[in-house]
């Protein structure tokens, strides 16, 4: 990549980064499901009335809003709700990168390198000290968080799967009609578990304290930066360079999200917890890069549209999406 672009995929780590502390502030004053839902419901409504659909099948983008949306933010959100530490939240997320390479050999039947298992085997064993440090908690909340962040991980490799079986020809439009599925399903959830008017009454009166303007800035940071802003970036730079070149920079947004919390919250992660810290990132990094033998993904199909290579690519291609929160990727 040139200077210039290294410092446009720079900002966009640093939105994604940031996205967490976000994330923090809107959990601060809404419950959880519905900060899910109303994250989505910002994007949901001007992308309804102002963009058209994305072409292809209708089933793969509503596995994709269920799986990066729905399932992947509610299951991230509460986890952090009840204790989940920010920064860690942004690193256990990763677990999206191995489970995508696990459900595409799975379901897809793609074959996985040594490389790829190498870097699975790495980042689980890396999950396994995050646990174990979660685990010296007083109680069980520590490993509840560790595992619903995880199962937020595997929801968004789910998504990845269905936004790999259809192909868009149109990525980014494709990723913002995915916020018109969670709403619904999430408002549903959080109805029947928080009570139906708990986060509504925490909407209208969010204008009259510190806190809800906080939280409301913490949902247009979600929504716009690090959405609007970080995925059209991120767009531009997949579309000019081979996906393998892009998509080790993501493995930098959980660093600047443990940075961002330890400087803003005061959090402190152990010895044990930034060991495994370290260790899941080396293993996604050594899954997501790919032998030099293999040809470049720059290489286009008649249509113009990019051939998909190999599974790395994928998981490249995806980076740190919604995300988290992309997430994403809350």
């Amino acid at each position: 990549m040139s200077p210039r672009h290294r410092l446009v995929a720079l900002l966009v780590v640093v939105l994604w980064g940031l996205n967490f502390l976000a994330i923090r502030y809107g959990l601060d004053y809404f419950p959880p499901l519905f900060l899910g839902a109303l994250r989505f419901l910002v994007l949901a409504l001007p992308v309804v009335l102002f963009l058209r659909p994305p072409k292809g099948p209708a089933k793969w983008l509503v596995l994709y809003g269920v799986g990066s949306g729905t399932f992947q933010f509610g299951l991230l959100f509460t986890a952090m709700h009840i204790g989940m530490p920010t920064g860690l939240a942004s690193l256990v997320l990763q677990s999206s990168a191995p489970f995508t390479v696990l459900l595409g050999a799975i379901l897809l039947h793609e074959k996985l390198a040594v490389r790829q298992v190498t870097g699975i085997a790495i980042a689980l064993a890396g999950m396994g000290l995050i646990i174990a440090d979660r685990a010296d908690a007083a109680s069980g909340v520590g490993v509840l968080g560790v595992i619903l962040t995880l199962m937020g991980g595997l929801s968004w490799a789910f998504g990845n799967i269905g936004q790999r079986l259809a192909a868009p020809s149109e990525p980014f439009r494709f990723t913002l009609w995915m916020s018109v599925i969670p709403p619904l399903p999430l408002l549903a959830l959080s109805a029947v578990i928080e009570g139906p008017t708990t986060g509504w009454r925490a909407l209208v009166h969010s204008l009259d304290g510190n806190a809800g303007r906080m939280a409301l800035l913490g949902v247009a940071y979600i929504a716009i930066l690090s959405t609007i802003v970080g995925y059209g970036l991120w767009g531009a730079l997949m579309a000019r360079y081979p996906a393998s070149t892009v998509a080790p920079a993501t493995l930098l947004v959980p660093v600047v999200g443990i940075a961002a919390s330890a400087l803003v919250l005061g959090e402190r992660p152990s010895a044990l917890a930034l060991a495994g810290a370290a260790t899941v990132i080396a293993g996604c990094l050594l899954g997501v890069l790919r032998s030099p033998a293999l040809p470049a993904r720059d290489e286009r199909d008649g249509g113009g549209r990019e051939l998909d290579v190999t599974a790395a690519d994928d998981l490249g291609e995806r980076g740190a999406q919604a995300g988290a929160a992309l997430g994403g990727k809350g």
